[in-house]
């Protein structure tokens, strides 16, 4: 089995490389993921308007004292949370990296487990 790095080099590459074949734009799924954190920040007080395919914002925090590869998740300047520690490593590392990841809202919910409430994807193009 792969580990995260593997397997976000072989994103990278396999993204790159169709990019270059194609010439146009190709959007290559890296990993989609429940919103951590929901409850703890601003994602209660603006969920209303978050709609799917909103963009994201993914900020790297290497001095967050929880986590070394803590990745907050932001919608038009507010903080949601971040993306759960479990599925971060690969993402912290491109980021670091300068890779360009996007990211976007691919599900939301009423759910009475605040967890599911708002599903990410992340992606290259």
């Amino acid at each position: 089995m792969r580990s995260p790095r593997e397997r976000a080099l072989a994103a990278l590459a396999l993204a790159a490389a169709c990019a270059l074949a194609g010439g146009g734009e190709v959007r290559f799924l890296v990993q989609s993921s429940p919103l951590a954190g929901f409850r703890y920040h601003e994602a209660p007080a603006v969920f209303a308007a978050i709609r799917v395919g909103d963009p994201l914002a993914l900020v790297r925090e290497p001095a967050n004292p929880h986590d070394a590869n803590a990745v907050r998740v932001e919608w038009r300047g507010h903080v949601l949370g971040y993306v759960p520690r479990a599925e971060n490593a690969a993402v912290a590392w491109a980021l670091d990296r300068g890779e360009p990841l996007r990211a976007r809202v691919s599900r939301v919910r009423e759910h009475p487990n605040p967890r599911q409430r708002i599903e990410f994807e992340v992606y290259l193009e």
